[in-house]
């Protein structure tokens, strides 16, 4: 795409010389997310302020520029990627807690502020911010926003949008906007703070967030229970999950995820077992203690075959090191991974995973799986050498089977990832031409001219300003 001088010129007038590239070395870093894939984008900026952020759209919108928000690259499906070329901008500059109320339990930040960042400070003054994706570390708050992120301890706590009161956005039309309320209730006018978080930067540029903030538990105590079959397992997390001190999260690993992390780690984990999971609970520090018991019993009586409690926060660290490593871990397997993120009524994980052993027997390729049992939320994972072309022929062919499977057992075909470029060819599968028309006017109403996160969630869809006459 060619970007003019004058459109460079009205972008630095905005941000600064300092603050926006042009330079292939500085938009290469840009043009990849945790996809592997890579587009080059033909300029980067990076805004500090919600006014500057309104200003780039604008001038996006007077040249017809795409626009791609991004925050830490970390996203599975493609979101941030600039398919069409075009602006990436980049919110790391917008990276501050504005505001933490104690009284009211409520939090103002910045799209750029890290999710751990976060989470920690807010510890520090006793509270508790439940969302935790397992690239807490390096993802921000806006890009957990723009993808509805959930993480292990979504089972008892819920998912990114359940802890969104209000927004402030730029439309990609240029004006700012503020929505939802600070307190907890509000039904003035349609829910639009819902239907931004989780649209993967495709509605507005989320600029400012006001989440809920819960009470810090007192205590946190984590166990592991090894069982002879995943059928034993998911057969004990439908119990786990009746449970009046329900566990916070309930994490799987199946036999080879086991396997792979023990050879990454040398944790000691039970490498002969089915299945493991990786529980925890919290609550108040008279009663923790007697909760994890009763969780241990209760897994015995399901049929763990080991069940142990760590013994402090360092083992307990040690144990979650585990979980979070299988993904870089996965790469000692193959040079390449196809990843996703599937969900299934919690019942059904036996069916599922029976139905990834058959995949894996008729394709011969190497399949994982493991994830937050406690939802049904699982990452399966193919491993595989994508030069070869027999290979990701059979690849994308269970992938095919394997949605397919899933949405006969009442699931769906992403739990958290989103659908981006990656996901996008499968949309047709879960939703009815009626809801993607709908979903496709919502979208033409939020940005007329298609410009803003352009080739994403559907692909093939072309605004009513670009049609030919």
């Amino acid at each position: 795409m060619d970007i003019s001088h004058d459109f460079l010129d009205q972008l630095q007038g905005i941000v600064g010389q300092s603050h926006l590239s042009v330079h292939k070395e500085d938009r290469l870093c840009y043009a990849y997310d945790g996809t592997a894939a890579v587009y080059l984008p033909d300029v980067v900026v990076f805004p500090a302020t919600t006014a500057e952020v309104a200003g780039i759209m604008q001038a996006a919108a007077d040249y017809r520029i795409p626009v791609i928000p991004r925050g830490g690259g970390s996203g599975m499906t493609g979101g941030a990627l600039p398919v069409k070329g075009g602006m990436v901008v980049v919110f790391n500059r917008m990276n501050r807690i504005l505001s933490v109320d104690q009284e009211n339990l409520i939090a103002r930040i910045q799209p750029g502020v890290i999710t751990a960042v976060f989470q920690d400070h807010v510890k520090k003054l006793g509270l508790f911010y439940p969302p935790d994706p397992s690239s807490a570390a390096f993802s921000t708050m806006g890009g957990n926003l723009a993808e509805c992120a959930g993480g292990p301890k979504a089972v008892k706590y819920g998912v990114t949008r359940d802890y969104v009161r209000g927004l402030e956005v730029v439309l990609p039309t240029g004006e700012i906007v503020r929505t939802g309320v600070e307190t907890a209730k509000g039904v003035v006018g349609y829910d639009l703070t819902r239907l931004i978080v989780g649209s993967e930067g495709t509605l507005a540029m989320i600029t400012e967030a006001t989440v809920r903030l819960l009470p810090l538990p007192e205590s946190v105590m984590t166990l592991t229970a090894a069982f002879e079959s995943m059928d034993r397992a998911a057969r004990a997390v439908a119990q786990f999950v009746r449970h009046p001190h329900v566990p916070r999260t309930i994490e799987f690993m199946d036999h080879t995820a086991i396997g792979l992390a023990e050879d990454y780690l040398h944790l000691g984990l039970p490498v002969d077992a089915g299945a493991l999971l990786l529980m925890e609970v919290d609550g108040n520090k008279s009663d923790i203690k007697a909760i994890a018991r009763n969780l241990e019993a209760e897994s015995r009586r399901m049929g763990a075959r080991v069940v142990s409690i760590a013994d402090d926060e360092a083992q307990a660290a040690q144990l979650w090191q585990a979980r979070k490593a299988l993904s870089p871990a996965l790469f000692k397997l193959a040079p390449h991974k196809i990843n996703e993120d599937i969900v299934v009524p919690r019942n059904r994980i036996p069916d599922l995973v029976t139905k990834i052993d058959e995949l894996r027997q008729q394709t011969g390729l190497i399949m994982v799986a493991f994830g937050h049992a406690g939802d049904g939320n699982i990452h399966f994972n193919i491993m595989l050498d994508k030069s070869d072309p027999t290979a990701v022929k059979k690849a994308h062919a269970a992938v095919d089977a394997l949605f397919d499977y899933t949405l006969q057992l009442g699931g769906t075909i992403s739990g958290e990832h989103g659908v981006g470029i990656t996901k996008a060819p499968y949309l047709k599968k879960e939703l009815s031409s009626d809801s993607i028309q709908l979903m496709r006017r919502i979208k033409t109403a939020f940005d007329p001219l298609g410009l803003l996160n352009p080739g994403k969630i559907f692909p093939e869809w072309v605004p009513p300003s670009q049609m030919p006459a």
